[in-house]
């Protein structure tokens, strides 16, 4: 199964889906929907196992590490957003948005939008993260969102992969 999701910078959202359980893959680069998200904005496919990790899991993860209920200047490159691929998909995300929206003060702004088409970003920044977890954008941006996915979604984290960042 697949799904997209947009919000913050692609690098940091690749390193997050990619430090998951059950993910397949995760396809870093920029998606587009239909209408007024016509044009591209920063975002990740992610394909993941059913049977490991659940798309409401995926959702919460989503919405847990990236500004969902901030609307800053940014949002047309980083536009929080979740991609879907069918309208069953659409209809549990926005659901699972509902139930989430409970332990948020604000509102949450992610909107639930169809998948319409995706640019892959360039060989050089794929695997951006893991090709060196001490670049200084890794250290400083990347790295307290995987130390929040750690503490509030251990059960879910590839502990292998976080290991440098998990405290004895």
């Amino acid at each position: 199964m697949k799904i997209g999701f947009g919000g913050s910078c692609h690098w940091c959202t690749e390193a997050i889906f990619l430090s998951l359980k059950g993910t397949r893959s995760v396809l870093q680069g920029w998606i587009s929907s239909e209408g007024d998200y016509s044009g591209f904005s920063e975002a990740v496919i992610v394909e993941f196992d059913e049977q490991i990790i659940s798309s409401d899991t995926l959702i919460a993860i989503h919405l847990a590490t990236h500004s969902c209920t901030s609307d800053h200047k940014m949002r047309s490159k980083y536009r929080s957003a979740i991609y879907t691929f069918d309208e069953s998909q659409s209809a549990n995300a926005r659901h699972t948005i509902e139930l989430i929206q409970k332990k948020y003060e604000a509102p949450i702004i992610t909107i639930v939008i169809p998948y319409k088409s995706f640019k892959l970003n360039t060989e050089p920044f794929l695997n951006y993260y893991y090709s060196d977890v001490q670049k200084p954008f890794c250290e400083t941006i990347i790295n307290p969102k995987l130390e929040k996915l750690i503490k509030h979604f251990s059960n879910e984290t590839d502990h292998e992969k976080l290991n440098h960042l998990i405290k004895g």
